[in-house]
């Protein structure tokens, strides 16, 4: 499916062309494809959640190295086509489901043995990104690791240091659940039709976070006002939620300049900046 000589057929056979509404862009480089499954380190036995597989040529693939395939398609002509991939083992499985109302637990969940953990292995929709990882990333209970094709410049900010431009609340947000790390490149002339900009892999193996639920959601309150100003001091783009003095003696306390602004601070610092302020019951 990855070759342009069967894929243009496919969807002429099919009577549909690549909707930009759904961000579909197939891909047509056979070598990214192996990429991406030497990336996540897909195994023989593997559970693996694909999200839009399209035509399928990342599908085939998952299955050829006979890993058990829970797809989630919301495109009705191509859920349908995906049935021609099975497997004598029914090692796939088909949802025509938008992923972002799919029951993870109920479907996915439930085919996982005791101890075992899934991965995601996708090719993202531009549009989605953000919102699609932001509901799975905390379901380290389900997934090991999700490796996912995004904008290249998304994938910058998901992979950035402190200290850079990319750096932001969304960096963060990946780190407190996850060690991603920037794995390839991939040119926009790897699909059809091209988009506008080149993507890239991210591969976020997932850990337990440092906080529970409930102070999760107080602390990425404090790290998403933190970067709606990010060319402010801290003490400034915080004064919302705390007294600017507050916030630079808290800052001197962790080590930090108390005119700091957000993109200096590490996952740690700002982890401790949360504690300090949480110890002196001003969140």
């Amino acid at each position: 499916m990855y070759k342009p000589s069967e894929l243009m057929p496919f969807l002429n056979q099919l009577g549909i062309y690549p909707k930009k509404g759904l961000s579909q862009n197939f891909l047509i480089d056979g070598n990214i494809i192996q990429k991406i499954l030497s990336s996540s380190e897909v195994k023989q036995g593997d559970i693996v959640l694909e999200i839009g597989p399209g035509p399928g040529s990342l599908t085939q693939a998952l299955l050829e190295k006979e890993a058990s395939v829970i797809a989630v398609e919301k495109d009705q002509i191509l859920s349908d086509a995906l049935s021609r991939f099975q497997t004598p083992k029914n090692n796939l499985v088909i949802f025509n489901e938008d992923i972002m109302t799919f029951d993870m637990e109920k479907e996915f969940g439930k085919r996982l043995q005791s101890g075992q953990k899934g991965k995601v292995i996708a090719n993202l929709p531009y549009h989605l990104t953000t919102p699609i990882l932001s509901k799975l990333i905390p379901m380290n209970h389900l997934f090991s690791s999700i490796t996912v094709m995004v904008q290249d410049e998304v994938a910058r900010r998901m992979t950035a240091n402190p200290n850079t431009s990319e750096y932001s609340s969304l960096t963060l947000f990946l780190q407190f659940y996850s060690n991603p790390y920037y794995a390839f490149h991939v040119s926009r002339n790897c699909f059809y039709p091209a988009p506008k900009v080149d993507s890239a892999v991210v591969v976020l193996p997932l850990h337990s976070p440092p906080l529970d639920d409930k102070e999760a959601e107080s602390f990425f309150k404090i790290t998403r006002t933190a970067f709606e100003h990010r060319r402010k001091m801290l003490r400034a783009s915080l004064k919302n939620l705390f007294s600017p003095k507050v916030i630079e003696e808290t800052l001197v306390k962790i080590g930090q300049n108390p005119l700091a602004r957000p993109e200096v601070l590490s996952l740690e610092e700002f982890l401790k900046l949360y504690e300090l302020l949480h110890e002196d019951s001003l969140i």
